[in-house]
């Protein structure tokens, strides 16, 4: 049985191991500017790439990933039956903090529905589309909702995330990117979130203060047909605050998944989207350099044990349980492990195929990458002669064969003794002339 090693995440979350940059055949990892980052295959929970991820920082628009999750778990099937007109209060929270907030030009008193609401936050990261789910997530609190903003992270597993608003204005709302790419992760699970994620427009409805529909747009240009477009990108969210940006996303090519997040990536004149940038640095080396492929071959023996108590073969041939499909360097690939066996000196007939016999660990550099089961590659039967005499070998030499032997030895020179002692006695007593046998 196939026993990947994870980490990470098991919370909804692989465990996760990061894979050595140095392995033969990968290129040297890439430099980016970005002051946190991690890459995840996926397919197997391992991790290619990581800088400061367990490091907080703030979160900016990815805290909107937090509450679509709330959105969606609560009303998934209802997103296009529950509508929610926009408070006016809202607005003052926003303003407050800046005039030059996101939006998707929602006015106040608009109604929209619950999917219009999510297509704007996902989109155009909307301000206001946040509130107004908060509000009526929290029952007309924000305090209710921010709380069960953080209630959810901690069930989540996020170790280093605080959030202190519904959209990502106020700088106290602070991520780590290992938490980032966890709520990517519990996001991606919602097939509507999928979907605005991987969508470059959607048309927002006539409301009262928009006599027709309008179009909004993504701020995620990897999906569309400019400088950052990578066709390997299926969605994600940005956030910025600043001079630089935040970008979560996720990648599928050639059947192989990455889910990345890069923050605060420092903008310049030249470049306004660096973490898109940086992104598509990152993932072009990932996918060029790893590839998901079986590291071992399930119909090779992998060893050899011998076996005892059988005159059929003096050994068996030893197969994996599992061809342990992870990630390894595209150049080398399964040759660059190295196995550990933890297997028996040798097997004892009778023996089943198929039989669990060890398990062999692999590593990269030292770095462990998984554990399979190893099975009798065939059917031996005990040969009856062979094992008796063995086992009357092993009596006669065993420890309890010795302790019976010495007390053995023990009890008859004891008896010997106390027999010279009774001799003696006698003789000594046929010697003694004042002694008279008795007359009857």
């Amino acid at each position: 049985m196939k026993r990947i090693l994870p980490a990470l995440f098991t919370i909804l979350l692989v465990v996760a191991l990061a894979l050595p940059a140095s392995a033969e055949g990968v290129a040297p990892q890439p430099e980016i500017t970005a002051e946190a980052a991690y890459v995840v295959n996926l397919d197997t929970g391992l991790v290619v790439y990581e800088k400061n991820s367990e490091t907080p920082m703030t979160a900016a628009s990815l805290t909107k990933l937090m509450t679509m999750i709330l959105l969606l778990e609560n009303y998934q099937d209802q997103l296009d039956t529950v509508t929610l007109t926009a408070p006016g209060y809202i607005y003052d929270l926003i303003w407050e903090q800046t005039r030059d907030a996101s939006t998707a030009d929602i006015r106040r008193g608009e109604t929209h529905t619950l999917r219009s609401l999510l297509y704007a936050m996902e989109l155009p990261s909307a301000n206001e589309a946040a509130y107004i789910v908060a509000d009526y997530l929290g029952g007309g609190s924000m305090e209710n909702f921010i709380a069960m903003m953080n209630d959810e992270a901690a069930r989540i597993g996020c170790t280093g995330t605080v959030f202190t608003d519904p959209c990502g204005l106020d700088p106290g709302n602070q991520i780590t990117a290992r938490d980032a790419y966890l709520l990517l992760r519990v996001a991606l699970g919602y097939d509507a979130f999928v979907q605005a994620a991987g969508s470059a427009t959607y048309e927002m409805p006539a409301a009262s203060a928009h006599t027709d529909p309008y179009p909004i747009l993504t701020t995620n240009k990897m999906i569309t047909n400019t400088g950052y477009y990578r066709s390997y990108t299926q969605g994600g969210k940005t956030g910025s605050l600043d001079n630089w940006m935040n970008f979560a996303s996720w990648h599928t090519q050639d059947g192989e998944t990455y889910l990345s997040v890069v923050l605060h990536a420092p903008k310049t004149d030249e470049d306004p989207r660096p973490a898109l940038t940086e992104t598509a640095t990152l993932m072009d080396w990932a996918f060029a350099n790893y590839t998901v492929a079986p590291a071992l071959d399930t119909t090779q023996p992998i060893t050899e044990l011998p076996i005892a108590y059988s005159t059929q073969t003096d050994t068996v041939m030893i197969y994996p349980a599992s061809d342990m499909q992870t990630l390894l360097p595209r150049e080398g690939g399964a040759e660059l492990t190295e196995k550990t066996f933890q297997v028996p000196d040798r097997l004892t007939a009778p023996i089943q195929q198929g039989d669990v016999v060890g398990t062999v660990t692999l590593t990269i550099e030292g770095e462990q990458i998984g554990t399979v089961d190893l099975l009798a590659g065939s059917t031996v039967d005990r040969n009856q002669v062979l094992y008796t005499l063995a086992r009357v070998k092993e009596f006669f030499s065993s420890t309890y064969f010795k302790v019976v032997v010495i007390l053995t030895m023990i009890v008859v020179a004891v008896y010997l003794f106390l027999w010279v002692v009774a001799m003696l006695l006698t003789i000594s007593r046929a010697g003694d002339p004042g002694h008279k046998p008795h007359r009857h």
